[in-house]
């Protein structure tokens, strides 16, 4: 197959995913509060991709070129930017970046031993509609220890945001829920009441038995 072919179709499946984007029941769940918790801020940590790799869309999955997917259990995740009033922001950016399911971020910092795959992107970026909505398609993070060479402290599967909108300016972090790792995180441990905020819920959805569809609504204080 040639690569030409492999990037038409890539644009295909964005345009399918972003149809999914505006129409899909998973992402038409709204959130029920009149007056909503703000996500809480958390450390970028020490891999924001640098430099940004040259690919960027919303398939985390399937770089141009390549016939292979990422490895690891395919998640749609997607929700809201919303205000503390539950209002919909149109055209922030969302940027998420995340290790592979190894645990492993394609970054040279990162001394953890896990092998990368050179299949997955890491990366992506949108900018939400008018419905405040986002949506990417990724795999689900390994945990990795904090420090390789003595691995006391494991992190729990996460996915890093970093979500902007005029002068309102968040980086935060996405945990799953159930996780047996996130009790004894210091940094998810430290959120306290807020904690439930910064949890993913998953979403019923049949149309990808084998996928997790995860809905996260991020809330920007003003």
């Amino acid at each position: 197959m040639s690569s030409d072919h492999t990037f038409h179709r890539r644009e295909a499946l964005a345009a399918a995913l972003g149809g999914l984007a505006l129409a899909h029941p998973f992402v038409r769940a709204l959130a029920k509060s009149g007056s909503l918790v703000p996500t809480p801020a958390q450390t970028a940590g020490p891999f924001y991709p640098a430099p940004r790799p040259l690919e960027q869309d919303m398939d985390l999955t399937l770089l141009a070129g390549h016939k292979e997917r990422a490895q690891g259990q395919i998640i749609h995740l997607a929700g809201r930017v919303l205000d503390a009033s539950g209002k919909p922001l149109r055209n922030a950016t969302v940027e998420i970046w995340q290790a592979n399911a190894r645990g492993r971020y394609d970054h040279p910092r990162d001394i953890n031993p896990a092998p990368l795959d050179p299949n997955f992107q890491g990366f992506g970026v949108q900018t939400t509609d008018a419905q405040g909505r986002y949506r990417f398609k990724t795999i689900k993070p390994g945990a990795y220890p904090m420090n390789p060479v003595n691995p006391v402290a494991v992190r729990p599967p996460h996915v890093h945001f970093d979500v902007a909108r005029g002068k309102t300016h968040l980086v935060t972090q996405m945990y799953f829920p159930g996780e047996r790792l996130n009790a004894g995180d210091g940094i998810f441990k430290a959120l306290g009441a807020d904690q439930a905020a910064a949890i993913g819920k998953i979403v019923p959805d049949a149309t990808e038995p084998d996928a997790l569809f995860i809905h996260w609504d991020i809330v920007l204080r003003a």
